[in-house]
């Protein structure tokens, strides 16, 4: 999987041995040539239009080659108190979004459909600007049969939607799920009757909606209070 940007690298440093290749410019410090030298990182030089054709994106004159994302199990995130759904996001900006918001709340774990769904690519690594390392993200088949084993290891289930009750006047359950819908969709209609409580944000402007990435943000930051 290729990757991009300065930010993106600045975390791979920490690991360098997920990092393959690096394609960067002529024009980068001093200091980044040192470190691929003394790491042994394959490297090549190349202009901007050349980079411009490797990803789609601002790349800032560095693009890596580097492992392809690892997903965690179920069970490996059951060592949380607070854990995010994602009911078929589809947009990977609000996903690398959710993720950066999700780690510096402390919120470690996200779980994700396999089918319909975003999953972790270029454009995700590189909103959530390195935030993925410290987040752990499963990869499930069926939503509904993660939401029956997450309430008998003792979650309790709330699903962000219209027609709920205030977000803000609910004292969360001491191990809590959020779930939150796709854009434009909200919850699927199996999710929803599967969730203990539905929530939602009073909309007192013009607008009755948030994208899904700022409505996550505003309830998980009432949740880790």
């Amino acid at each position: 999987m290729r990757v991009y940007g300065r930010n993106v690298f600045n975390e791979l440093k920490k690991t360098p041995d997920k990092i393959k290749k690096v394609y960067l410019t002529n024009k980068m410090d001093d200091e980044i040539f040192d470190f691929l030298r003394e790491n042994k990182i394959l490297y090549e030089v190349m202009d901007n239009s050349r980079l411009d054709k490797l990803v789609k994106g601002v790349h800032q004159g560095m693009v890596m080659e580097v492992n392809d994302f690892e997903y965690s199990l179920l069970e490996e995130l059951l060592n949380f108190d607070k854990l995010l759904v994602l009911d078929h996001l589809k947009d990977p900006h609000n996903f690398g979004a959710i993720i950066r918001t999700a780690e510096a709340l402390g919120i470690k774990g996200i779980i994700i459909p396999k089918n319909r769904s975003i999953s972790i690519n270029e454009t995700v690594m590189k909103v959530s600007a390195g935030s993925l390392n410290y987040v752990k993200i499963c990869l499930v088949s069926n939503i509904v049969n993660v939401i029956e084993k997450l309430k008998k290891a003792n979650y309790f289930i709330y699903g962000a939607d219209m027609d709920g009750v205030d977000y803000f006047n609910i004292d969360y359950a001491p191990k809590t799920v959020l779930i939150i819908g796709s854009e434009g969709e909200g919850l699927s209609a199996l999710v929803k009757n599967n969730c203990d409580e539905i929530v939602s944000i009073p909309m007192k402007g013009e607008i009755n909606s948030l994208n899904a990435s700022v409505a996550a943000a505003i309830i998980m930051s009432k949740i880790v209070r």
